[in-house]
């Protein structure tokens, strides 16, 4: 128990120095241009949103990153063992990069519990893309970077390749692609191919289910697997100019050394490069927070640290 109320302590002072929430010029330019309806700023939540300018005169110099938090976390901040993107914010905070030059909101509840009822819906899909158009517009930028983890891979692929989505209720259109205007995805230990744990239980959970979850089918091939994921890797569009994966063989929460039917699931057909941890971080969280340098190089370098 004092392990645990020293870490929560460790953890809440690394997070002091980030001024959580969008700023007043972002939440205020939001409502100005109509996007004020989706609630972008989750002040409902600890750590809910980040990202904006100051002011007017604020400018951007980096190309701006927009994150994609996974399965029931939050965008920054601590909820439990929930961090979202803090320390990847806080990594490239202290490599050059200001506030207004990365952006954050959190899908969903914000809440652990509640991880075995989320998919991939229309709510959050249309939801997540009109925070990037937002930003797009906002920042004015002509690309922008993206980071995501573990589920925010899978909704994140669909939101920039855009499209019909079929594989909910009814039919939905996301809109044009948006590859054109990313430089550089990024994509950390999320289940595209689905998860094994799902395999016996593809009904008894919401989030593994064969329509909009992470059924990963019958068989490999992939034979019935899940319509949101054959429908998003049957797509070619890549996700940006350059695409990366990053994952552990030994990851807590996918399991199985990343294997689903032969393949790994952590890897997608338009993946350019990848980096293949083992026992070096087994954990599904750490990933995201210990390859902050990793993310940082992708987005500079289009290369891995230390790659040949």
């Amino acid at each position: 128990m004092k392990t645990a109320i020293v870490t929560t302590m460790l953890a809440a002072s690394a997070l002091a120095d980030i001024e959580r929430g969008l700023t007043p010029h972002f939440s205020a330019w939001l409502q100005a241009n109509g996007y004020g309806k989706w609630g972008f700023e989750r002040t409902d939540l600890v750590g809910g949103a980040y990202g904006g300018k100051a002011s007017d005169s604020d400018t951007i110099v980096n190309t701006p990153v927009i994150f994609f938090h996974g399965n029931s976390d939050i965008a920054v901040g601590v909820v439990g063992l929930f961090t979202g993107f803090t320390k990847s914010i806080e990594y490239f905070s202290d490599n050059g990069y200001k506030k207004s030059e990365m952006y954050i909101t959190t899908w969903g509840p914000g809440d652990k519990d509640r991880a075995p009822d989320q998919v991939h819906s229309q709510e959050y899909l249309t939801y997540l893309r009109a925070f990037t158009e937002a930003v797009l517009a906002y920042t004015g930028a002509s690309k922008i970077n993206v980071i995501s983890h573990s589920m925010g891979v899978t909704l994140s692929r669909r939101i920039i390749k855009g499209g019909v989505v079929n594989a909910a209720p009814q039919s939905f259109n996301l809109g044009p692609s948006l590859a054109n205007k990313v430089d550089t995805f990024i994509g950390i230990a999320g289940a595209n191919w689905g998860l094994t744990n799902c395999y016996l239980v593809p009904y008894a959970f919401p989030t593994c289910n064969a329509l909009n979850g992470f059924y990963p089918g019958d068989a490999i091939g992939p034979v019935g697997l899940s319509r949101y994921l054959r429908e998003l890797n049957d797509d070619t569009i890549k996700e940006g100019g350059h695409v990366f994966s990053i994952f552990s063989t030994s990851d807590d929460l996918i399991g199985y050394g990343d294997i689903v039917y032969g393949r790994f699931t952590s890897l997608w057909p338009t993946v350019d490069e990848s980096k293949t941890f083992t026992y070096e971080i087994s954990c599904h969280m750490k990933l995201r927070d210990e390859t902050a340098d990793e993310q940082l190089s992708l987005m500079r370098t289009h290369h891995f640290l230390n790659a040949a």
